[in-house]
């Protein structure tokens, strides 16, 4: 029999930065390794994923980490892990490895162990195993992964919805499904994110009909905003532009990649001649197709607005559609976004409410537990009200109480010989802010920082002592950035030189100056002064030089 631990580094009461982590007995079992997109109050970071530590401490336990499918809220972390662990083996569907493989390039990562996974075929590892189950979601070749033990099946669900008429790449197999739980699931980790959604989540995922009417009813062009690597959405709109005589441009060169990757190898079906070069991007009728950088939500449709894109600038004709749903952490960007293109006065056309992204909604979810069968349920994907939810829902279909598993990040689930054990095991949790090509060092102090610069801007104040007479030498100066703007407040600037002089004689003694006190002071009171002149508390950095 064995001991097995469940727990999540990242994705429990968050939206993204998914990383689930089984170990049975010596061996390791990653699932995901996700970012999160930086909200507007992470000055300056560009995007989150999970602290990783554990993994680069028991590094030579790991089997491998299994992609379900290639977003970034599943797959955005890899580039970052392989810089610390470099042979750590990476399962994935063969689309999603485009993915990934194209993400390698960008970040100059040569090397990786890329290990394709095949829908239905067994992974074995001595005493355990893999077996990848196809499932319908936004991209073809998306996985629920079940790994076997002596125990039962630890299944692990990734994003998913049920609808027969997604088929090809998309399709799931149901019986397999059953068949699984059949032959017994100890655990199944199933995803929350549209666990208080009622209903199905098919058919109304679909927005065909509104690309449609917009493309029927619009002249001029139309700028089609997407998610990055939702294929199921761009099949739609290809879909609709063939009935059309209109052509293509793609903005961004990882989508148009994506994009052409997945014509080339069947996985979307559009005539690849009607995508133009971005020189056309100017052409009357023409659609293009803008998408996200994977550092920040609408990104690439915020530099358009700012005209600072070199190739296109919004007009009043233009049209915006929003192609994809507003996710929770992104509405205040977004809302700043449509006041942008509405002072343009383009059109924007967005999806109404009950559209949806191709997740589980309540009768998703249970119908999946109906299949599995589980004995025990891990309610993993989103926030705690939808874990919460979701825990309510296997509740309704009679699993007992004591076998539901709500657990934040590092909580520790242990079973063992197949039962669940209580402890309070916790494992070390925290999140990695990436700035850039900086990782790790941006921490709360730098935050309040920018908070600080992006609020009240910056008074530098410069002063030369002279070494040996511990006179100032010439006045002090007092510089500002963003601030107050200098021609309309030069006697607050002549005051805070004034201030800055008083303090410096205050703390000049015959043979000693305490140069900390003295910056400590002239922040002080400089500051006590701007705030009761302008009720503004700008960051204030004192150089003081003995010349």
């Amino acid at each position: 029999m064995s001991k097995i631990k469940i727990f999540a580094l990242g994705g429990q009461n968050e939206i993204g930065k998914n990383m689930y982590v089984v170990e049975v007995d010596s061996k390791i079992f990653v699932f995901e390794a996700g970012l999160k997109f930086a909200d507007d109050k992470l000055l300056g970071v560009d995007y989150i994923i999970p602290n990783y530590d554990y993994l680069i401490e028991n590094k030579n336990r790991i089997v491998g980490i299994f992609i379900t499918h290639g977003h970034d809220e599943q797959m955005g972390a890899i580039c970052d892990i392989l810089v610390d662990i470099p042979d750590i083996k990476i399962y994935a569907g063969k689309f999603t490895l485009e993915i990934i493989k194209q993400d390698l390039e960008e970040s100059g990562i040569k090397k990786a162990n890329l290990i394709e996974v095949t829908a239905y075929k067994n992974i074995n590892f001595k005493d355990v195993s893999i077996f990848p189950i196809q499932v319908s979601h936004a991209l073809p070749d998306s996985y629920l992964y079940v790994l076997k033990t002596k125990d039962g099946s630890i299944v692990f669900s990734g994003n998913y919805l049920f609808d027969p008429s997604m088929m090809g790449p998309y399709s799931m197999d149901v019986g397999k499904l059953a068949y699984v739980g059949k032959q017994g699931v100890l655990c199944l980790m199933n995803e929350s994110l549209y666990s208080e959604k009622n209903g199905y989540t098919s058919p109304n995922h679909q927005a065909n009909f509104i690309i449609r009417n917009t493309l029927n009813s619009t002249d001029g062009r139309i700028f089609f905003n997407i998610f990055e690597n939702q294929i199921y959405r761009i099949q739609e709109l290809f879909d609709e532009v063939s009935k059309t005589d209109r052509n293509v441009v793609i903005m961004g060169k990882s989508l148009e990649n994506i994009i052409l990757k997945g014509i080339d190898l069947k996985y979307i079906n559009f005539d690849s001649n009607r995508i133009k070069s971005i020189s056309h991007v100017n052409d009357e009728n023409i659609i293009v197709i803008i998408s996200n950088e994977r550092e920040k939500p609408y990104s690439s449709l915020k530099r358009i607005l700012r005209n600072s894109d070199k190739f296109v600038t919004l007009k009043e004709s233009d049209t915006v559609v929003m192609l994809s749903p507003l996710y929770e952490g992104t509405e205040i960007t977004a809302t700043k976004v449509f006041n942008k293109i509405a002072k343009v006065g383009a059109n924007l056309i967005t999806l109404p409410k009950n559209i949806l992204s191709l997740h589980a909604s309540r009768e998703d979810i249970m119908l999946m537990i109906k299949l599995m069968q589980p004995k025990y349920y891990f309610p993993v994907i989103g926030e705690y009200r939808h874990q919460v939810e979701n825990a309510n829902l296997a509740r309704k279909l009679n699993i007992n109480e004591e076998n539901i598993i709500l657990n934040l990040n590092g909580e520790v689930a242990t079973f063992i010989d197949g039962k669940l054990v209580s402890n309070d095991e916790k494992v070390k949790v925290d999140d990695i802010l990436i700035d850039g090509k900086t990782v790790g060092d941006i921490g709360d102090l730098v935050l309040k920082d920018r908070d600080m610069l992006s609020d009240s801007g910056i008074v530098i104040v410069n002063a030369n002592i002279d070494k040996e007479k511990r006179t100032i030498i010439n006045k002090p100066t007092v510089l500002t950035k963003g601030f107050i703007y200098v021609k309309e407040n030069i006697d607050l600037i002549k005051e805070s030189e004034n201030i800055v002089t008083q303090v410096i004689n205050e703390n000049v003694k015959e043979n000693y100056i305490d140069y900390n006190k003295l910056k400590s002071d002239i922040r002080d009171k400089l500051g006590k002064y701007f705030y009761k002149e302008t009720e503004s508390k700008p960051m204030i950095i004192v150089i003081v030089q003995e010349i």
